[in-house]
């Protein structure tokens, strides 16, 4: 009979590990829950150890709410630390869960668990619910007896990040929702407005000023080529996207964004704050350094970032101590390099990069609230303008009309 390995706990939460001889790998389960064991993970003596990559792994079709992955991963986090088998824990998550499409993952996931699967190989399977960086950290756990905790600490980490985001996409809200009502009314005017205006004063027959003229004439082009400016807009944006996937056009793009006056600052702080937040849960929970920096370049939206990540892992294989390369790149501020080199030479790697992560967050956070403080006048007095000009432009003919008499 083939031998599995296996790694389980029993319920005062002590790692237990060995080997086992089984017809398959379900048995193996079977056998650890009649002994009271949590199962973190079987492998088949001689298959290779299941590798994290999501560019292999079947699509699920439909996404996940990420409250669902937070509330699902705090609750099996206490399931599993009160000594509730794996398999269990997961079958009443997935039958209290009210999302029907999250719950089908969640079946299939128990599926894969019971039929000798680890948790984060069957996981691995839905990367739409499960990210690279949440499977890592799940291996992380089971390999190390900890699962509970690695549970308990994405949780917390999932919900700060999906607090950030929420605040980040709630102060823009107010600036969006003006701008939208702006180009609105502008388009109403330029389609319905406009046009009865200009059958006015082509009945008055007087002299039309400048501004009047091209107002008229960005009302004719509108109305009549309302097409081409809709065709245009989706080939601009088609065009865009696609060269910016490309390597040359997203180095360019990426370097355009950080170069902005105040948005570019405000994307390097986010980035910061993403790496330093990413990057301290995957060596806190045991990672090597360099398979966590790999797990973080690859879910970094920056090519700039992306590529400095790059350096920084060229340097780490051959010996050479993370903040060096870091401190090497203009890209990253010299408190992140000074901070690295402490917490490599205190081996609080972790707790360091935890306390960048909310330093940059707060940074993020105190630079968009002066955006958002700063647009909203902006936008008035450009709202203000555009009135303005519209309603001369209206008036000056009549106007002139009036002062003949």
């Amino acid at each position: 009979m083939p031998i599995f390995k296996y790694v389980a706990k029993d319920f005062s939460g002590k790692k237990v590990s060995g080997e086992v001889e089984a017809v398959d790998s379900k048995s193996v389960v079977e056998t650890l829950r009649r002994e009271n064991f949590v199962t973190l993970g079987i492998t088949k003596r001689g298959e290779e150890k299941f590798l994290n990559t999501s560019a292999a792994m079947p699509k699920m079709g439909g996404g996940v709410n990420i409250g669902e992955v937070v509330n699902f991963t705090r609750q099996l986090s206490t399931m599993l630390s009160a000594g509730l088998p794996l398999t269990d824990a997961l079958v009443i998550l997935q039958k209290q869960t009210k999302n029907a499409n999250f719950g089908r993952i969640l079946s299939e996931v128990v599926a894969d668990v019971e039929g000798g699967s680890s948790l984060s190989a069957a996981m691995a399977k839905h990367p739409k619910a499960f990210d690279i960086i949440y499977i890592k950290l799940i291996e992380a756990g089971e390999t190390g007896g900890v699962l509970d905790k690695v549970l308990l600490k994405l949780a917390q980490s999932l919900e700060k990040d999906r607090e950030f985001k929420s605040k980040t996409r709630g102060a823009f809200i107010y600036p969006f929702i003006v701008v939208l009502v702006m180009i609105l009314v502008v388009g109403l005017m330029m389609v319905f407005v406009i046009p009865k205006l200009t059958a006015l004063y082509e009945e008055i027959g007087t002299e039309l000023p400048l501004p009047t003229k091209i107002l008229i004439a960005m009302s004719d082009f509108t109305r009549n080529f309302w097409w081409l400016l809709i065709i245009g807009t989706v080939v601009f944006v088609y065009a865009f996207k696609t060269y910016s996937k490309t390597p040359i056009g997203s180095q360019q793009v990426s370097r355009l964004v950080l170069s902005l006056p105040v948005w570019g600052k405000i994307r390097k702080t986010l980035v910061l704050a993403e790496f330093s937040r990413t990057l301290g849960l995957l060596i806190g929970t045991g990672i090597p350094i360099i398979t966590a920096l790999k797990v973080v370049r690859d879910i970094l939206t920056s090519k700039a970032y992306k590529d400095g990540v790059d350096e920084a892992i060229r340097h780490v294989e051959r010996g050479t101590p993370l903040y060096q390369p870091i401190a090497a790149n203009s890209a990253f501020p010299p408190l992140m390099s000074q901070m690295m080199r402490v917490g490599e030479e205190t081996g609080k790697m972790d707790e360091v990069l935890g306390r960048l992560a909310l330093f940059f967050e707060g940074e993020s956070e105190h630079q968009i609230q002066n955006l958002t403080t700063a647009l909203e006048p902006i936008i008035l007095v450009i709202l203000g303008l555009g009135v303005g000009t519209l309603v001369l432009s209206i008036i000056l003919p009549i106007y002139n009309l009036t002062s003949q008499f």
